[in-house]
Protein backbone atom coordinates (compact mmCIF):
# COMPACT_ATOMS: atom_id res chain seq x y z
CA UNK A 1 0.00 0.00 0.00
CA UNK A 2 0.73 3.72 -0.86
CA UNK A 3 2.77 5.40 1.91
CA UNK A 4 0.05 8.18 2.85
CA UNK A 5 3.23 10.40 3.92
CA UNK A 6 4.20 9.72 0.34
CA UNK A 7 0.84 11.11 -0.69
CA UNK A 8 1.30 14.49 1.42
CA UNK A 9 4.50 14.63 0.26
CA UNK A 10 3.59 14.66 -3.85
CA UNK A 11 0.57 16.86 -3.00
CA UNK A 12 2.47 19.86 -1.45
CA UNK A 13 5.02 19.42 -4.14
CA UNK A 14 2.44 20.16 -6.67
CA UNK A 15 0.63 23.12 -4.17
CA UNK A 16 3.56 24.96 -3.40
CA UNK A 17 5.19 24.40 -7.20
CA UNK A 18 9.18 23.20 -5.89
CA UNK A 19 10.57 20.30 -4.36
CA UNK A 20 12.62 23.18 -2.03
CA UNK A 21 9.60 24.95 -1.18
CA UNK A 22 7.93 21.57 -0.45
CA UNK A 23 10.66 20.75 1.67
CA UNK A 24 10.27 23.59 3.89
CA UNK A 25 6.88 23.64 4.57
CA UNK A 26 7.70 20.15 5.78
CA UNK A 27 10.76 20.74 7.48
CA UNK A 28 12.27 18.22 4.97
CA UNK A 29 15.73 18.34 2.98
CA UNK A 30 14.78 18.58 -1.02
CA UNK A 31 16.97 15.29 -1.31
CA UNK A 32 14.49 13.69 1.23
CA UNK A 33 11.55 14.81 -0.86
CA UNK A 34 12.76 14.26 -4.38
CA UNK A 35 13.57 10.70 -3.05
CA UNK A 36 10.18 10.24 -1.59
CA UNK A 37 8.03 11.54 -4.94
CA UNK A 38 10.65 9.24 -7.40
CA UNK A 39 9.47 6.48 -4.46
CA UNK A 40 6.08 6.87 -5.08
CA UNK A 41 6.43 7.08 -9.11
CA UNK A 42 7.79 3.72 -8.77
CA UNK A 43 5.74 2.27 -6.82
CA UNK A 44 2.88 3.21 -9.52
CA UNK A 45 5.12 2.70 -12.62
CA UNK A 46 4.52 6.23 -14.02
CA UNK A 47 5.76 9.55 -14.21
CA UNK A 48 3.99 12.17 -11.54
CA UNK A 49 6.30 15.27 -12.41
CA UNK A 50 8.30 16.82 -14.49
CA UNK A 51 11.22 18.36 -13.38
CA UNK A 52 13.54 21.28 -14.67
CA UNK A 53 16.04 23.34 -12.07
CA UNK A 54 13.34 25.61 -11.01
CA UNK A 55 9.91 24.06 -10.82
CA UNK A 56 7.71 20.80 -11.69
CA UNK A 57 4.61 20.60 -13.53
CA UNK A 58 2.27 17.31 -13.98
CA UNK A 59 2.20 14.78 -16.35
CA UNK A 60 -0.90 14.05 -17.63
CA UNK A 61 -0.81 11.07 -15.38
CA UNK A 62 0.15 13.10 -12.71
CA UNK A 63 -2.69 15.21 -12.34
CA UNK A 64 -5.01 12.61 -12.11
CA UNK A 65 -3.63 11.41 -9.94
CA UNK A 66 -3.04 14.23 -7.81
CA UNK A 67 -6.97 15.06 -8.35
CA UNK A 68 -7.45 11.81 -6.33
CA UNK A 69 -4.85 12.42 -4.37
CA UNK A 70 -6.79 15.60 -3.00
CA UNK A 71 -9.85 13.58 -2.37
CA UNK A 72 -8.20 10.92 -0.37
CA UNK A 73 -6.20 13.53 2.01
CA UNK A 74 -9.48 15.56 2.23
CA UNK A 75 -11.11 12.85 3.57
CA UNK A 76 -8.70 11.93 5.80
CA UNK A 77 -8.34 15.53 7.04
CA UNK A 78 -11.97 15.77 7.33
CA UNK A 79 -12.07 12.11 9.73
CA UNK A 80 -9.20 14.08 11.57
CA UNK A 81 -11.12 17.23 12.23
CA UNK A 82 -14.72 14.95 12.99
CA UNK A 83 -12.85 13.33 16.07
CA UNK A 84 -11.22 16.58 17.19
CA UNK A 85 -14.29 18.59 17.06
CA UNK A 86 -15.41 15.93 19.91
CA UNK A 87 -13.14 17.04 21.99
CA UNK A 88 -12.17 20.85 23.54
CA UNK A 89 -8.54 19.65 22.88
CA UNK A 90 -6.05 20.34 20.04
CA UNK A 91 -2.79 18.95 19.37
CA UNK A 92 0.71 19.14 17.26
CA UNK A 93 2.03 22.16 15.91
CA UNK A 94 0.20 24.71 14.90
CA UNK A 95 2.54 27.28 12.87
CA UNK A 96 1.66 31.03 12.96
CA UNK A 97 2.74 34.32 11.37
CA UNK A 98 1.94 38.07 12.47
CA UNK A 99 2.50 41.55 11.98
CA UNK A 100 5.82 41.95 14.48
CA UNK A 101 3.68 45.06 16.22
CA UNK A 102 0.38 43.80 16.47
CA UNK A 103 2.09 40.27 17.62
CA UNK A 104 3.68 42.01 20.48
CA UNK A 105 0.94 43.87 21.59
CA UNK A 106 -2.02 42.23 20.81
CA UNK A 107 -1.17 38.50 20.97
CA UNK A 108 1.36 37.81 22.47
CA UNK A 109 -0.17 38.77 26.34
CA UNK A 110 -2.99 36.87 25.52
CA UNK A 111 -1.81 33.43 24.80
CA UNK A 112 -1.36 32.06 28.48
CA UNK A 113 -5.15 31.40 28.65
CA UNK A 114 -5.06 29.60 25.26
CA UNK A 115 -1.99 27.80 25.95
CA UNK A 116 -3.31 26.77 29.61
CA UNK A 117 -6.63 25.42 27.91
CA UNK A 118 -4.61 24.00 25.22
CA UNK A 119 -1.55 22.07 26.59
CA UNK A 120 -1.02 19.34 24.03
CA UNK A 121 -0.96 22.25 21.00
CA UNK A 122 2.66 23.46 20.42
CA UNK A 123 2.43 26.91 19.31
CA UNK A 124 5.17 27.93 17.11
CA UNK A 125 4.72 32.18 16.17
CA UNK A 126 7.19 34.32 13.71
CA UNK A 127 6.62 37.95 14.06
CA UNK A 128 7.58 39.87 10.81
CA UNK A 129 6.24 42.30 8.59
CA UNK A 130 6.88 40.80 5.23
CA UNK A 131 3.32 39.08 3.44
CA UNK A 132 5.10 35.21 3.66
CA UNK A 133 3.80 32.60 1.50
CA UNK A 134 2.37 30.64 3.59
CA UNK A 135 1.82 27.48 2.12
CA UNK A 136 5.02 27.47 0.64
CA UNK A 137 6.54 28.78 4.20
CA UNK A 138 4.33 25.97 5.88
CA UNK A 139 2.34 28.14 8.47
CA UNK A 140 -0.97 26.90 9.38
CA UNK A 141 -2.10 30.37 9.89
CA UNK A 142 -1.13 34.20 9.10
CA UNK A 143 -2.76 37.15 11.23
CA UNK A 144 -2.77 40.34 8.76
CA UNK A 145 -3.71 43.98 8.16
CA UNK A 146 -5.02 44.84 4.65
CA UNK A 147 -6.75 43.11 2.13
CA UNK A 148 -6.66 39.58 0.96
CA UNK A 149 -5.06 39.58 -2.55
CA UNK A 150 -4.27 35.89 -2.66
CA UNK A 151 -7.82 34.04 -3.74
CA UNK A 152 -6.53 30.66 -2.56
CA UNK A 153 -6.38 31.52 0.39
CA UNK A 154 -9.44 32.27 3.41
CA UNK A 155 -9.62 35.26 5.43
CA UNK A 156 -12.07 35.64 8.77
CA UNK A 157 -12.33 39.06 9.28
CA UNK A 158 -11.14 39.56 12.92
CA UNK A 159 -11.24 43.27 13.50
CA UNK A 160 -11.65 46.39 11.91
CA UNK A 161 -8.86 48.48 11.34
CA UNK A 162 -8.98 52.52 12.28
CA UNK A 163 -6.12 55.29 12.06
CA UNK A 164 -5.85 58.80 12.73
CA UNK A 165 -3.68 61.45 12.95
CA UNK A 166 -1.53 62.15 16.05
CA UNK A 167 0.86 64.19 17.64
CA UNK A 168 2.46 64.54 21.15
CA UNK A 169 1.62 67.49 23.27
CA UNK A 170 4.96 68.16 23.41
CA UNK A 171 5.13 68.90 19.46
CA UNK A 172 1.97 70.38 19.53
CA UNK A 173 2.94 72.85 21.91
CA UNK A 174 6.29 73.66 20.01
CA UNK A 175 4.44 73.79 16.81
CA UNK A 176 0.93 74.34 17.17
CA UNK A 177 -1.69 72.68 15.80
CA UNK A 178 -3.02 72.06 12.27
CA UNK A 179 -6.59 73.63 11.95
CA UNK A 180 -7.14 72.36 8.17
CA UNK A 181 -5.79 69.93 6.49
CA UNK A 182 -4.37 72.19 4.23
CA UNK A 183 -2.23 73.24 7.03
CA UNK A 184 0.06 69.79 7.22
CA UNK A 185 2.17 71.10 4.72
CA UNK A 186 3.73 73.52 7.16
CA UNK A 187 3.97 70.50 9.77
CA UNK A 188 6.44 68.02 10.56
CA UNK A 189 4.97 65.18 9.11
CA UNK A 190 6.72 61.17 9.70
CA UNK A 191 5.81 59.16 6.38
CA UNK A 192 4.88 55.32 6.92
CA UNK A 193 7.60 52.71 7.19
CA UNK A 194 6.41 51.89 4.07
CA UNK A 195 6.92 55.71 2.34
CA UNK A 196 3.25 55.24 1.10
CA UNK A 197 0.74 58.39 0.86
CA UNK A 198 -1.81 59.29 3.42
CA UNK A 199 -5.16 58.04 2.14
CA UNK A 200 -7.20 60.43 4.13
CA UNK A 201 -11.06 61.21 3.91
CA UNK A 202 -12.86 64.20 5.80
CA UNK A 203 -14.96 67.50 5.18
CA UNK A 204 -13.58 67.80 2.08
CA UNK A 205 -13.74 64.13 0.53
CA UNK A 206 -11.15 61.76 -0.07
CA UNK A 207 -7.16 62.87 -0.93
CA UNK A 208 -3.91 61.32 -0.92
CA UNK A 209 -1.23 63.26 1.25
CA UNK A 210 2.29 62.08 0.84
CA UNK A 211 4.77 63.41 3.84
CA UNK A 212 7.87 64.75 2.89
CA UNK A 213 9.75 64.34 7.01
CA UNK A 214 13.13 63.81 7.57
CA UNK A 215 12.38 60.74 9.05
CA UNK A 216 12.32 57.62 6.46
CA UNK A 217 12.77 53.86 7.95
CA UNK A 218 11.21 50.47 7.11
CA UNK A 219 10.51 50.50 10.97
CA UNK A 220 6.72 50.78 11.83
CA UNK A 221 7.91 50.44 15.49
CA UNK A 222 10.76 53.27 15.08
CA UNK A 223 8.13 55.65 13.45
CA UNK A 224 5.61 54.90 16.82
CA UNK A 225 8.41 55.83 19.06
CA UNK A 226 9.27 58.72 16.95
CA UNK A 227 5.42 60.44 17.14
CA UNK A 228 5.46 59.81 21.04
CA UNK A 229 9.00 61.37 21.74
CA UNK A 230 7.30 64.39 19.52
CA UNK A 231 9.28 64.30 16.40
CA UNK A 232 6.17 65.19 14.16
CA UNK A 233 2.63 64.06 13.26
CA UNK A 234 1.54 60.33 12.27
CA UNK A 235 -0.71 58.61 10.87
CA UNK A 236 -1.26 55.48 12.79
CA UNK A 237 -3.70 52.64 13.96
CA UNK A 238 -6.02 52.58 16.96
CA UNK A 239 -4.80 48.97 17.96
CA UNK A 240 -0.76 50.96 17.83
CA UNK A 241 -1.61 53.91 19.66
CA UNK A 242 -5.09 53.67 22.25
CA UNK A 243 -2.97 53.86 25.23
CA UNK A 244 -0.92 56.50 24.83
CA UNK A 245 -3.83 58.67 23.24
CA UNK A 246 -5.95 57.29 26.52
CA UNK A 247 -3.16 58.42 28.92
CA UNK A 248 -2.30 61.91 27.22
CA UNK A 249 1.29 60.41 25.59
CA UNK A 250 -0.83 61.43 21.81
CA UNK A 251 -3.48 63.64 21.05
CA UNK A 252 -5.67 63.52 18.04
CA UNK A 253 -4.94 66.10 14.94
CA UNK A 254 -7.28 66.86 12.72
CA UNK A 255 -9.97 64.36 14.46
CA UNK A 256 -12.22 65.40 11.49
CA UNK A 257 -10.06 63.49 9.25
CA UNK A 258 -8.98 59.39 9.21
CA UNK A 259 -7.62 56.89 7.02
CA UNK A 260 -9.73 56.44 4.11
CA UNK A 261 -8.90 52.58 3.38
CA UNK A 262 -11.01 50.18 5.23
CA UNK A 263 -8.16 47.84 6.26
CA UNK A 264 -9.30 44.49 8.37
CA UNK A 265 -7.75 42.57 10.71
CA UNK A 266 -7.90 38.99 9.36
CA UNK A 267 -7.16 35.71 9.91
CA UNK A 268 -5.67 33.85 6.69
CA UNK A 269 -4.96 30.28 5.90
CA UNK A 270 -5.00 27.80 3.23
CA UNK A 271 -8.29 27.04 1.75
CA UNK A 272 -9.57 23.78 2.82
CA UNK A 273 -13.08 22.20 2.32
CA UNK A 274 -12.00 20.76 6.28
CA UNK A 275 -10.51 23.31 8.96
CA UNK A 276 -7.98 21.95 10.91
CA UNK A 277 -9.05 21.80 14.27
CA UNK A 278 -5.77 23.17 15.61
CA UNK A 279 -6.15 26.34 13.36
CA UNK A 280 -9.97 26.91 14.16
CA UNK A 281 -9.76 26.88 17.52
CA UNK A 282 -7.12 29.56 17.70
CA UNK A 283 -9.84 31.77 15.34
CA UNK A 284 -12.13 31.00 16.98
CA UNK A 285 -10.15 32.56 20.79
CA UNK A 286 -8.75 35.52 18.83
CA UNK A 287 -12.08 36.37 17.31
CA UNK A 288 -13.68 36.76 20.84
CA UNK A 289 -11.16 38.26 21.98
CA UNK A 290 -11.11 41.05 19.52
CA UNK A 291 -14.45 40.97 18.59
CA UNK A 292 -16.47 43.92 16.37
CA UNK A 293 -15.57 46.45 18.46
CA UNK A 294 -11.87 45.55 20.00
CA UNK A 295 -10.91 46.52 23.12
CA UNK A 296 -8.57 49.00 22.19
CA UNK A 297 -11.35 51.21 20.75
CA UNK A 298 -13.22 50.95 23.59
Amino acid sequence: MTNLGDLEVFARVVSTGSMSAAGRALGLSAAVISKRVKRLEERLGTRLLQRTTRQVSLTEAGQGFYDRVLGVLAGIEEAEAYAAGRSSQAQGTLRITAPTSFGRMHIAPHLTGFMKDHPDLKLHIVLSDEFSDIVADGFDLAVRIGELTDSSLVARKLAPVRRLLCASPDYISRHGAPKEIGDLAEHICLPAHNNESWKLEGPGGSLAYRPDGPLVTNSSEIIRAAVIAGAGIALRSTWDVSAELRDGHLVQVLPEWEGSQRLTLSAVYPSRQFLPAKVRLFVDYLSALYGPVPYWEQ
